[in-house]
């Protein structure tokens, strides 16, 4: 059926061209593509083939996949083109992903995702193979270490740290060419940042505010790709509670760039929820085991109806404390922090483990570490921070395995959790056993796990912008 023709006219060889085949008495369609498709072919030469035109009478415009991960690209009889993603610019690429999210069909059962755990698994599904299909993002080399491209792998603000060092090791996703990203990466570490400039006691992180304005000048100067879009295809990935407050001094990286922040505090009016991103805050206790204390206990052996231990700053903490904390109620196990007559028979983790439900309630700023925590140790967060944008919201149904609580309804928290029926337990219990996995970090990232999940709501929130624009 097919039948190997010379490379004639193709000046342009990316569209079938309809040829004449000496060989056929029907005109022919000959198709190209950028993957060799014979032993005998030269490296980066077209691939050609020449089919009977009449085959396809019935079908004006055909896309067909080939050997190689790319569409084919189609032009016959006067209809219409449809162009290979790889053959688009970025823009085109990703105007042209958000129409088949919007439009493909719907999933309705997936081995690999919980259904239950999202607010509509066939988007969220849809839009992750796009990504890993398409995206390609640049990282700019620019920046002094230990600032910038030196990740902290250790503690509650790892999460910055983790992603930059995943990304930079990534040959999939990232692209030493420029003209072929659809994102920029700021790779610097707010983390380290905060290290490098503060000044101990100085209550004053205006230095930190001046020294990334200037590095977004600089690179504003020296490429033209901050200016193309005034940074909306830039993002950046910070975890410290003052990632957003030192963007503040640089109008266009605070409005347009997309924050991929610990601290998602809606009502300030620096995170934009939508745009920006809530990055999961996960501790890391060891880095050669990030994964270290994942896992829970049965649901049978959870004889803890709450349980927070902790330090008592912010504005919930002391009212949490003042109602429910010093022995108070048995069933509410909360704590300035873990007594040593408490622990010395059960640790802070082994408490999360017999717990029901996990009190995560927010300190200084909204964001808590013991979220994911609690997710870990598969013990039902119960969030207490009002404004606080909960991470990957765009696509998570939040309640089907966590209970957010209203900061006026604290004193009411007991009855709140015991009006949850067993039943309704149970389903949520098994949603977090499910949820584990896209909120682990590994050496190596694995599909749908935190470092693909991150990835995705920054591309995920860049495609939305770019509807919005063009609206």
């Amino acid at each position: 059926m097919f039948q190997r023709c010379a490379p004639q006219n193709l000046a342009n060889p990316r569209f079938w061209r309809p040829e004449c085949s000496a060989n056929s008495p029907f005109p022919a369609l000959t198709i190209t593509a950028e993957q060799n498709s014979g032993p005998h072919q030269r490296p980066g030469q077209p691939s050609i083939w020449s089919l009977p035109s009449a085959l396809f009478s019935p079908f004006p415009l055909l896309l067909l996949r080939l050997a190689s991960h790319h569409e084919a690209i189609v032009h016959g009889g006067g209809h219409g083109i449809k162009v290979a993603y790889w053959r688009m610019t970025p823009e085109e690429a990703l105007r042209r992903a958000k129409k088949e999210i919007n439009e493909g069909p719907a999933v309705s059962d997936d081995p690999e995702l919980y259904t239950l755990l999202f607010r509509n698994v066939s988007v969220f599904k849809r839009s992750y193979e796009l990504m890993e299909k398409i995206l390609k993002v640049y990282i700019y080399e620019d920046g002094p270490r230990p600032i910038f491209h030196t990740p902290e792998l250790q503690g509650i603000y790892a999460s910055e740290g983790w992603f930059m060092k995943l990304l930079e090791e990534n040959k999939g996703f990232v692209t030493k060419d420029p003209s072929k990203a659809h994102l920029f990466y700021l790779p610097y570490s707010i983390r380290q940042l905060k290290l490098a400039l503060y000044v101990p006691n100085s209550h004053n992180m205006r230095s930190l505010s001046l020294f990334l304005r200037d590095y977004v000048n600089t690179i504003a100067a020296k490429y033209p790709f901050w200016n193309r879009t005034r940074g909306r295809d830039h993002f950046l990935v910070a975890c410290h509670d003052w990632g957003p407050y030192t963007t503040t001094l640089h109008e266009e990286l605070c409005k347009n760039t997309i924050k991929a922040m610990c601290n998602a505090d809606a009502s300030e009016g620096i995170f934009v929820r939508g745009k920006d991103i809530s990055l999961p805050e996960t501790t890391i206790k060891v880095p050669k085991m990030p994964r270290k204390y994942v896992g829970g206990g049965h649901v049978s052996g959870r004889s803890i109806l709450a349980f927070y231990a902790g330090n008592m700053h912010g504005r919930v903490r002391p009212l949490l404390n003042k109602y429910w904390g010093d022995d108070k109620d048995e069933d509410m196990r909360i704590y300035r922090r873990l007594p040593n007559r408490v622990s010395r028979t059960m640790s802070y983790v082994e408490h999360m483990r017999a717990s029901k439900f996990c009190i995560c309630p927010m300190g200084y700023e909204v964001n808590s570490p013991r979220i994911v925590e609690a997710i870990y140790a598969e013990c039902i967060p119960v969030i207490i921070a009002d404004n606080f944008v909960l991470p990957f919201e765009e696509l998570l149904d939040w309640s089907a395995f966590s209970v957010v609580v209203a900061e006026k309804d604290i004193l009411n928290l007991k009855n709140i959790l015991l009006g949850i029926s067993h039943r309704r337990y149970i389903r949520m219990y098994n949603c977090v056993r499910r949820l584990q996995k896209h909120f682990l970090w590994h050496a190596k990232p694995l599909k749908y796990d935190i470092f693909h999940m991150i990835l995705h709501s920054i591309w995920f929130n860049r495609l939305n912008q770019i509807q919005q624009y063009q609206e």
